[in-house]
């Protein structure tokens, strides 16, 4: 199971064991959008190759909002 911890800066992740960060430019470039517009589906695509997406995709903003 991959962990995704998001911040203002970027997000922690664990896959498959390993520790290690995605910075908010990483993933803005890789997804061509802006990291608050950016879902957490988006970004587990990002980390697993054909993830399991179970549940509504949330904006970043949406769960830093949430906090």
């Amino acid at each position: 199971m991959t962990s995704l911890a998001f911040d203002e800066q970027g997000v922690d992740v664990v896959y498959q064991g390993t520790e290690f960060r995605l910075e908010k430019e990483l993933i803005e470039e890789a997804t061509q959008k802006n990291y608050w517009e950016v879902t957490d589906h988006e970004v587990l695509k990002l980390v697993e190759k054909g993830p399991d997406l179970g549940g509504e995709p949330r904006r970043v903003g949406d769960i830093l909002q949430a906090h």
